[in-house]
């Protein structure tokens, strides 16, 4: 149940394909000098200018491996002269994020501030946006999985402020080693089909499951009978294109089209509800987060999520393009623009985010003025 070490690029994704050779290649250096011949075909590979002092952003979550690595990642980063950001302890899609932050500081549109502040800042006032004036929601319960989620999303509640997100924090021991993961969090909830320890569900709450490093979600209820019942990545997909697929034509945009990328173990359901009803493209990629990501990329709206919760939604420059160009003719099409731009600073566009992914769920029910049910 532990964890080892994962990389982000430099736009805040995941790790290039191609990259993954050169990752093996390094660990398996059987010397420092292999280590350093390795580096050197990389550079030499890749056109890397080594006069530049390189930057890295590091971060880890509350595994007891987490001082460990992070004290021989450190010990490796000095080695090498690099210029060094240590952000904490943080979920693993903030770091993403941080990363994101960071390599477009200089650009015409930065991503946002790359600390926490400025992540809960960022997604906090999209949220408010799109939900203020409307009918407050009830509390929502969120199992952290022991995890570095619970301190996180706690943080995020404090930043919003708003009764918009009255939450309580179940499972959230990240002091006792061992507890991560067990008997709590997504993938516990989604494989047993049943509530996590120390919830009880009452017909008409709402609760959702992080998993151990905050990067998937489910959601959940009992009905009045107190049977259970799990909204997984397949419904959270399903009911995120069809948010966004009505955003679009309300703004009167006929070319700006919603796609969703699915894998083979995609509820069948899911798929001719999203090909047959809401008559939106549907593709299917690999297994695996990468997959779905790379061609999520070639929509102009692009929505993915696997089956256990980790997704997100990219909108490509062609879209951003789109929506700049548009000259809305009436209020309403005003509100749909200004709500598309709101989604999009809402949504972690660099990986899956399970704090993002709550606050886009919980903001399509509050608009929509739906339960779980």
């Amino acid at each position: 149940r532990d964890n080892g070490v994962k990389l982000v690029d430099p736009m805040g994704e995941m790790l290039q394909q191609s990259w993954e050779g050169y990752c093996t290649d390094i660990a398996n250096a059987a010397s420092d000098a292999q280590v350093v011949s390795a580096l050197a075909a990389i550079a030499d590979k890749e056109g890397i200018d080594l006069s530049v002092r390189p930057k890295v952003a590091y971060a880890r979550d509350t595994r007891p491996s987490g001082p460990l690595l992070q004290a021989a990642l450190e010990d490796g980063l000095a080695a090498l002269g690099v210029e060094a950001a240590n952000f904490g302890v943080v979920t693993t899609p903030q770091l993403h994020y941080f990363v994101r932050c960071l390599n477009t500081a200089n650009a015409a549109s930065p991503y946002g501030e790359p600390t926490e502040a400025g992540y809960n800042k960022k997604y906090g006032q999209a949220f408010l946006r799109l939900v203020e004036g409307k009918p407050l929601p009830s509390t929502l319960h969120i199992d952290a999985a022991n995890g570095v989620g619970a301190p996180q999303v706690r943080k995020l509640a404090e930043a919003i402020g708003s009764a918009y997100f009255n939450i309580e924090v179940h499972n959230s021991d990240t002091a006792t080693l061992g507890r991560l993961n067990i008997d709590c969090g997504a993938d516990h909830v989604k494989s047993n089909q049943h509530p996590p320890a120390g919830t009880a569900l009452v017909a008409g709450g709402r609760y959702c499951s992080f998993d151990g490093d905050a990067d998937r979600i489910v959601y959940y209820y009992a009905d009045d009978r107190g049977a259970f019942h799990l909204l997984d990545g397949d419904k959270i997909s399903t009911l995120v294109a069809t948010y966004l697929r009505d955003l679009v034509a309300a703004a009167g945009i006929s070319d700006l089209q919603v796609g969703v990328v699915q894998t083979a173990y995609a509820n069948g359901s899911s798929t001719s509800y999203i090909k047959d009803t809401l008559r939106l493209p549907t593709v299917f990629a690999k297994t695996g987060v990468k997959h779905l990501h790379h061609e999520a990329e070639k929509m102009s709206i692009g929505a993915y999520f696997e089956a256990n919760g980790h997704g997100t939604v990219l909108f490509n420059p062609s879209a951003v393009a789109r929506l700049q160009a548009v000259r809305p003719e009436t209020p309403a099409q005003a509100d749909a623009v200004d709500r598309l731009w709101a989604l999009r600073d809402l949504i972690n566009e660099a990986v899956g985010d399970a704090m993002s992914d709550m606050l886009l769920v919980e903001t399509i029910l509050i608009c929509k003025g739906w339960t779980l049910e």
